[in-house]
């Protein structure tokens, strides 16, 4: 599905996910605490962590709806056009 630092940075932005809790692919994001402020520095530990920027498109808030979405969008933006 996605690689651990990817959870790890998730997770520290949700603040109403328990460390117990299991962080599932349709967990939805905004839920479990990701406010607006949450997405800025989830984008931006994001963008250091992976080398990528977020293009306007994938700005989208439906973007960081859930695990899933978020991962898939990263993983479009890691992949190299061709």
């Amino acid at each position: 599905m996605w690689d651990e630092p990817f959870e790890v940075l998730l997770r520290k932005h949700l603040s109403l996910l328990e460390a117990d809790d299991v962080l599932t692919a349709e967990t939805s994001l905004r839920d479990f605490g990701l406010d607006s402020m949450g997405v800025v520095e989830l984008l931006s530990s994001l963008e250091r962590t992976y080398g990528v920027r977020f293009v306007d498109d994938a700005l989208h808030i439906d973007n960081f709806a859930t695990p899933r979405i978020l991962w898939d969008t990263l993983r479009a933006m890691r992949t190299p056009a061709g």
